[in-house]
């Protein structure tokens, strides 16, 4: 994410400042010691409640509070979510490898794989940006035919 800014023209200094600065802020953020700070805080800023949905397993905090540092971003870009109970971490498939490699590429590799499946132009669009586990509509031709003929 940060190694195409230099390349865009923003100063190498800058970036690496910016990127520090990111990983820093990110320790206090994992923590469950804290549980809610001022509210005016919560408003603009990632707070340990924030990130424990981000990192929470359950449907209702997936694909939320994406923010490292300003929250503020989530709640404009409408994927601000508020801890409303304590979340279960973890991945929403199980996952039965410790290898490295495929543990932090096995997403893509199942997005290129329903990428090719894919016959239609919208639906190759929506694996490659639609939220996760997102599949095409498709249309039951069991039940399509069975609704014609008692619909006559």
């Amino acid at each position: 994410m940060w190694v195409p800014l230099p390349l865009m023209g923003l100063p190498p200094w800058m970036v690496f400042c910016s990127w520090s600065l990111n990983l820093i802020y990110q320790f206090w953020v994992h923590t469950e010691r804290i549980d809610r700070l001022p509210r005016w805080f919560e408003f603009v800023f990632n707070t340990p409640s924030h990130h424990r949905v981000h990192h929470g397993m359950d449907p209702v905090y997936l694909d939320k509070n994406y923010g490292g540092i300003l929250i503020i971003w989530d709640r404009l870009f409408g994927s601000f979510q508020p801890e409303l109970f304590r979340p279960h971490y973890g991945l929403t498939k199980r996952v039965d490898t410790f290898n490295i490699w495929k543990l932090q590429t096995r997403e893509y590799v199942a997005i290129v794989r329903d990428w090719r499946s894919a016959t239609r132009l919208r639906d190759r669009l929506g694996y490659v940006f639609g939220p996760p586990g997102w599949e095409p509509r498709t249309i039951d031709k069991s039940n399509a035919a069975a609704s014609l003929v008692t619909s006559r």
